[in-house]
């Protein structure tokens, strides 16, 4: 899997379907492989979210990079700025203040079990994706 200082981890919510087409996502669009995942309520994901203790409480999604955690839109944001095509250009609503960004982020992440559905276990990944999870093994 390469040096882990080479890659940026998602922690994602695993029982959300929403989470998990959003990593299903990620990974068709990045084809360099810089994103490894974890859903949060893995052993792996739940000892990142220990060692980054203003991550804790989050129950959507973290992106843990250069040994810092970003939660949110932020982390929304640096996740789009890495992947392939256009989706690059998303980054540049950062420049929109936090507070403005999160609301919104927020005001989406407490309505996407309604929407999207919740799912009784994490999602397995498929044999050609299973490299790109973090395990406890």
């Amino acid at each position: 899997m390469g040096d882990p200082k080479e890659h940026a981890v998602v922690l994602f919510d695993g029982v959300c379907n929403f989470c998990n087409r959003s990593v299903q996502f990620i990974i068709k669009r990045d084809r360099s492989g810089y994103f490894r995942f974890a859903s949060q309520q893995s052993g792996a994901g739940s000892a990142l979210l220990a060692a980054f203790p203003e991550a804790l409480g989050t129950d959507s999604i973290v992106l843990i990079e250069r040994e810092r955690a970003y939660t949110e839109s932020t982390a929304v944001l640096r996740i789009a700025r890495r992947l392939d095509g256009l989706w690059k250009a998303a980054y540049l609503a950062i420049v929109i203040p936090r507070p403005l960004r999160d609301l919104f982020y927020r005001w989406f992440a407490r309505r996407r079990y309604r929407w999207f559905g919740k799912q009784s276990s994490c999602m397995m990944p498929t044999p050609d994706m299973r490299e790109r999870f973090l395990s406890t093994d």
